[in-house]
This record gives structure tokens, sequence and C-alpha cells, in this order.
């Protein structure tokens, strides 16, 4: 039997054992099993069954498990039904054969009569779901699970909640490639037995749909790649100073001449279908309206609400980038628009999530001098505004029983006092994470010097040449490599790592559109979610290894590009198909 777990790799051609993020216990054999449509699968839900017949579920791969009606509820069993239908789907149609990762030469194995086949495979969930356990609060689900498979072909999973059955369907998936010849998919791993849980309970992708389009159907498949990654938080930052594409039914103007064209909307039923697609994935989605600053979009519709509107062709004296514009920010008007905002969106997050994220970043003090219900700049004078501005709004979030999030700005330029239930967000550097958590708050970290996959495409505004080389503010381009080498706990100590919920990759939308959405964040997206599953150290307390990363990464590029996503390539053909040899110094 061979562990994964806590030995260095030795790549040789026949590497064929990789598992994306690693768990925390992975041994495994060298036998070849098979795999193929007429697996028996059997599932037992306990208490959570909604099964009024048996505990034991069979099965059944027809229409009725793989069509969601997008209005019942996310009952556990539908849950499981469907990701049952996807992991299956995964490993028979998935058409992936590891020749990239053997010497030339070498061919997939096809089966013979004397081939073993995986039979049966079960999953048992040992424990309740806690309550809304489809949109719980980091932490309050358990995500761990064990899968086994027999050398004799049963397979076997088992978990305390239903999204650790999910969890570990995605696993077994990974254990399986495909002859292309063939329609029965193998593993040469048998028998396996796997533990694992996640470091970080909050593991995602913040995606900015208001300064691109990008289309509803580009984001489920963004929602498709990150749950194969095992993350589970997709941040929308969906609306800014640039577009508000988000309708709003109560104010149906914001959308209507906010956005960049009528077509470029996200309607109700498409806000309710994204987030409905991710809970059934296990991925919650977190709504994030951006003020009071990033709001000059309010303009076209509400141009009372919003002060240094569009100010040229001095705009970066009032925002960070144009158009400038900014929620007064002593407006009874203003509250009045948010009382009907929050009450229109509010009740349409609820059911999908416990967060809504109120923004707060780079809110420029300056602007406030050409607001006519402040007329000043001095901190003195804004910041009880600002605290007033922002309790109102995180009052308007739990009213709804949702938890807020913001931007680290309002905790740590403005000095804002804000409750125990707000989770901070930051992005500036690893000091602003202690900071945040030495004044007792749950943080997020997104460091943008690692964590910002957007960085290094040059400079999109247009510049003198004195310039050059028109490097953009965060360049270089962060490689997987350097995302990978972050480590969220950077500074914190032992004591404080508790309230590190863990983390998001960021692409922002100045320059990443729906044709190069996939290749900006896949693969180095897939390197943070192993950072945040797994931990950026190993059990010895060691970075982990990017030479033993990079042939592991290099097989979930092939598996997500043979899920339809346009990963980029990590290596050449050459280097995986021949160890160590493209490793300096190995």
């Amino acid at each position: 039997m061979k562990s994964l777990y806590g030995a260095a790799f030795f790549f040789f051609p026949q590497f064929i054992s990789a598992i994306w993020p690693i768990p925390v216990s992975y041994i495994h054999g060298d036998k070849e099993l098979w795999i193929r449509e007429d697996v028996q699968i059997y599932y037992d839900l306990g208490t959570d069954s909604d099964s009024d017949v048996q505990d034991w579920v069979v099965f059944q791969s027809d229409d009725s498990n793989r069509v969601d009606d997008k209005t019942s509820p996310l009952t556990p069993k539908r849950m499981l039904d469907s990701n049952i239908h996807r992991a299956l789907r995964t490993i028979l149609d998935s058409d992936y054969s590891p020749w990239k990762f053997h010497e030339r030469g070498w061919t997939d194995p096809s089966p013979s009569d004397n081939s073993t086949y995986i039979t049966t495979l079960t999953l048992k969930q040992l424990q309740p779901n806690p309550e809304n356990f489809e949109k719980a609060l980091a932490g309050e689900v358990d995500e761990s699970y064990t899968l086994r498979v027999s050398e004799e072909g049963a397979a076997m999973i088992e978990a305390n909640s239903t999204i650790g059955l999910i969890r570990a369907l995605t696993t077994f998936t990974q254990l399986f490639y495909q002859n292309p010849e063939q329609k029965d998919a193998y593993t040469q791993l048998a028998p396996v037995n796997i533990f694992d849980t996640p470091k970080f309970p909050h593991r995602g992708i913040n995606i900015d749909v208001a300064r691109q389009v990008i289309p509803l159907h580009l984001i489920c498949h963004q929602i498709d790649a990150m749950a194969y990654n095992k993350m589970n938080r997709l941040h929308l930052h969906v609306t800014d100073s640039q577009s508000w594409p988000l309708e709003i039914p109560a104010l149906p103007e914001l959308a209507e001449k906010g956005a960049y064209r009528p077509t470029s909307t996200y309607s109700p039923d498409d806000f309710r279908n994204i987030q409905r697609y991710a809970a059934l994935q296990g991925v919650e989605v977190i709504t994030e309206i951006d003020m009071p600053g990033h709001t000059s979009s309010i303009w076209h519709s509400h141009p009372e609400l919003i002060a240094a509107y569009n100010i040229q062709p001095d705009w970066d004296t009032y925002a960070a980038e144009p158009p400038s514009g900014t929620l007064k920010l002593n407006s009874k008007d203003v509250d009045a628009f948010l009382d009907t905002l929050f009450s229109d969106l509010m009740p349409r997050v609820s059911p999908y999530s416990s967060y809504f994220h109120t923004g707060g970043d780079e809110v420029n003090k300056q602007a406030y001098t050409l607001d006519d219900t402040v007329k000043s700049a001095d901190p003195v004078v804004l910041q009880p505004l600002m605290q007033r501005f922002v309790d109102r709004n995180h009052d308007r979030v739990r009213e709804a029983g949702l938890a807020p999030v913001v931007w680290e700005e309002m905790l740590l330029d403005w000095n804002l006092t804000l409750r125990e239930d707000v989770v901070v967000q930051t992005w500036l550097a690893d000091e602003s994470v202690l900071k945040v958590v030495e004044k007792g708050h749950k943080a997020l970290v997104g460091n943008y010097n690692y964590w910002y996959l957007d960085c290094g495409k040059g400079q999109w505004l247009d510049l003198p040449g004195s310039y050059s080389p028109f490097l953009d503010y965060c360049a270089p381009f962060h490689n997987w490599r350097h995302v990978y080498s972050y480590d969220p706990l950077t500074s914190i100590p032992l004591e404080s790592q508790h309230l590190v919920l863990g983390g998001e990759v960021h692409i922002w939308g100045e320059q990443t559109d729906a044709v190069n959405l996939d290749r900006m964040l896949w693969p180095r997206a897939a390197a943070a979610a192993e950072v945040l599953w797994s931990g950026a150290k190993d059990e010895q307390g060691r970075n982990r290894s990017q030479t033993e990363a990079s042939p592991r990464l290099g097989d979930m590029r092939e598996r997500l590009v043979a899920l339809g996503v346009g990963a980029e390539p990590l290596q050449m053909p050459y280097c995986t198909m021949n160890g160590t040899q493209c490793a300096l110094g190995f």
C-alpha cells in the first residue's frame, strides 16, 4: 500500500495517483478496477431522508434525478441525487485519458473478461444536517468524509453531512480515467482509503460581474469548476460604478438605466437560478452591493443620490477609477432608497445565503467635499456619518437574518465600531488580517499581492508614454506557484487563528470578460483551493512542495478541460511525461 500523505512524491512516468486538493490521509494500492453505467448506488441520509418507504434509497439514473425544476425545496435527497448524477457523468463521459503523465508509447488499459468492476457505491450520512445547512455560516457544516474502495469492487462513502457526501463524490471521480475507445472508466489505485476534512470553512472566489458582461451560463460554469475543487463560496460583486446589471423589481430604473444595455442584466429569475444552482453543489453565493463608494451607476436613474459624479478631467481626485461618484453620506433620500433596495433584495438572498456583503472599499474622502449634505473631507466630520451609514445597512442585513460582510477599510481606515457578527474581508496586506483578528473580528484573506488573479495584465488606463512599461498596480502576473505559496495564517498567532475563516481569490473585471474568464481563473484558483482546503503547510509544518503539487495540479487542469473549462496549461507534455526532468535541482 502507498500513502500519499506525509511522503515526498518521486514522479515517474507511471504517475496516476493525483487527488486535488490533497486529502488529510490517502492510502492506495495498485490494483485495476473498472466502473460502468450499471454500477448500483445506494444511499442513506439518516434522519434527513425524505423517503417514507425505506432508509436505503436506490439511485435511479433517469431524468427525475438530474432535472431540477428550480422551485421545489433544496432537500438533502435532491442535492445528493443531483451530485450522484453529476459524478457518474464526470466519470463516464469526460473522455479523459492521462497520456500526458506517461512516457511515449503508453496506452490506456482495456477491460478484459477477467476485469474486476466496481459493482456498488454506498453513501451513508452518519449525523443529521444542521438547520439551514445549505446556506450555513462558516464552520456550521461538517464537510469531512471517508472514502473506501475495496479490491473486490465495493465503494463506500461515509460523512456527517450531505455536503460531506458531495465532497466525497468529487474525490471519487478523481480516481478514474477513461480509455477514449471504451465507454467504461478505470482506476489503478485499489484498494483506496481516504479521510479528508477542510482546513478552512470559507473557500471562495470573488467574481466581478459589474464591470464586464458575464452571461448567466458562464457564472454557472464557474460554479461547476469551483465545486470540483471543493470551493464553497461564490462572492458576486454584482454592481459597481460602471454598471448596475442586477434587476431590482422595486427599483426597475436602476438596471434599465444603469446597465450597459437592456440585455446585459440579471433578472430575478437569473439571480435565483444562480443561487440555487450553486446551492445544489454545496456552494453558497454571497452577494455584494458595494457602497457608499463604487456606486456612480446609480446616478443614471437617481442623480440626486450621488455626489462627485464623473468629475473630469481630474476623476482620480475623487475615486479609485472612473467614473467618480459616491452615495451621499447624510441624505434622507439615500436612506429611503436603501430601505427600498434592501427590502426588495434581502428576501431574495436569504433563502440561499447567511451572508450579505455591504462593500465599503476605496471610499474617497475628497468626494464628500462635493456632497451637498456634508461639504467636508475632514475625518472628524465624516467618521460619525459613515458609522451611522454602515450601522443602518448592517441592521437591514440583520433584519433579514443574515450576517454582514465588509471590506477592511471600514474597520481599519475609518475606525468604525462593528458588531461581532460582521465578517471583515481583507485585501491590502497580511498586516490587515492581523489587525482585524486583534480587534476580535472574523477575517477573510485575499492579499492582492498573491490572490488577485487579474494582476499583471498591464495598465488598462490610457497613460502618457512616460509611464512605460505600463505595468498595473499589482504586477507582476501571479502564476499558480505564487498563488500556491500564500499562507492565510501568515503572522497570525495560534490563539487567533480560529478567527481566520478562510479566504477568496479575486478576479476583477477591468480586463476580464466572458472570453478570457476561464483562463484567468483556472488553474490558478485551484492552487488557492488546495491552500484553503488542505492548508498551506504539510503535517510537518513545512510549506507544501510545489514540485509535489505540480503533476497533481496538472492532472486537475486536464480534468477541468475535460469538463469544458478553458484552463491554461501548467507545463508542456514533455515535462509531465518525463517525471521530474523539468524540476531544477530535484
